[in-house]
């Protein structure tokens, strides 16, 4: 048996978020110490005295074993293991001055986002700044406060590395988390970025007052769009039939604990972009990847209409209405793109 898992070694959380510290509990429940690392020394007092977090995990008691720190330094020479739930915009600036001690660690990133000038995947990043290092995804439909308060929930942790894989599950599986295996890590971080824009579009269809068929319509070709989107990339189109893909496409669309929906709920009512953000108080990554996502897919002319029409909603000053009509008009296509139909291609 592997070193790591007999000794009880500490592992490490990269931020201080609703889903780090989420995940943070989860690993000390299942009785492995753990190092919470987050930047501001603050809200690492905070945790230490109350054991809460206020900000992003209002309620929720944090377990002994869980250790808010502020050391980067000590917290990576202590841990082989590295989740990584830091935003997005901070990866880099956070672990490029630690480049020699990621050598051969295991970091499994946590976060859902697209890096806008260079279009690359948060473990792509990592992967740039640590090239030793060993890497993995860990993405599904996984609200970090249900976690938190122990609803039954699954994920996948995807690598190529499959004794990485066997690890994670080994620390995060438990009573009320189910942690599934994958190799295609491209696939399943790439689901987890792009079902953000879509849950945009299905929190504007509710606050409109649309049908339950225009929402499944809605987010089926929304799962069609993401896996051409997808495959055009490489990734394998079975990984969006599971947790990963059509998993947390529904749970992100059809939830108002979702930021995206909830941004997506306030154009609806209509408020502006501006306003809507403000209402949240941050800016819910699908704007952003919505963006990048854009200029890619007309730069390898992949069909993506639903991208194209929330892009005119929110920078082109077009309706949800005119979109949805344009889409009706669209010339007819078969439902599954990867199913070969005799006759019909």
């Amino acid at each position: 048996m592997d070193v790591f898992m007999t000794t009880q070694q500490p592992v490490a959380v990269l931020g201080g978020g609703s889903f780090g510290t989420a995940v943070a509990n989860l690993l000390a429940e299942n009785g492995r110490p753990v190092r919470q690392w987050m930047r501001d020394p603050e809200q690492a007092e905070a945790i230490r005295v109350n054991r809460e977090n206020p900000r992003y995990l209002k309620g929720i008691k944090i377990l002994p074993l869980v250790e808010p720190v502020t050391d980067l330094t000590a917290t990576l020479d202590e841990c082989e293991l590295v989740f990584v739930a830091l935003p997005s915009s901070a990866l880099r600036s956070v672990l490029a001055p630690h480049v020699e001690r990621l050598t051969g660690k295991m970091l499994v990133s946590l976060t859902k986002g697209i890096e806008a000038q260079s279009f690359k995947l948060m473990s792509q990043i990592i992967e740039d700044i640590a090239p030793q290092a060993r890497i993995g995804v860990l993405s599904g439909p996984n609200l970090a406060r249900e976690i938190a308060e122990h609803a039954l929930t699954a994920t996948v942790v995807a690598s190529e590395d499959e004794d990485l894989c066997m690890q994670v599950q080994e620390v995060l599986h438990g009573r009320t988390f189910r942690v599934y295996a994958s190799n295609d890590r491209f696939g399943v971080e790439l689901g987890g970025a792009l079902k953000n824009v879509y849950a945009i579009i299905a929190g504007m269809a509710v606050a409109l007052d649309m049908g339950e068929n225009t929402k499944s319509m809605l987010i089926t070709r929304a799962l069609a769009e993401m896996t051409r989107f997808a495959v055009s990339q490489g990734a394998n189109p079975m990984t969006f039939l599971g947790l990963a893909g059509v998993g947390d496409l529904i749970v992100t669309c059809s939830s108002p604990k979702s930021r995206n929906y909830q941004v997506g709920f306030a154009l609806g009512q209509g408020l502006s972009l501006e306003e809507a953000v403000n209402r949240l108080g941050e800016v819910a990554e699908g704007v952003n990847t919505l963006k990048v996502l854009k200029v890619k897919a007309d730069e390898l002319q992949v069909y993506m209409p639903l991208v194209a029409g929330l892009h005119a909603i929110l920078f082109e000053g077009r309706t949800l209405s005119q979109v949805i009509e344009q889409l009706m008009r669209a010339e007819p296509k078969t439902d599954v793109d990867f199913i070969s139909i005799t006759g019909f291609n």
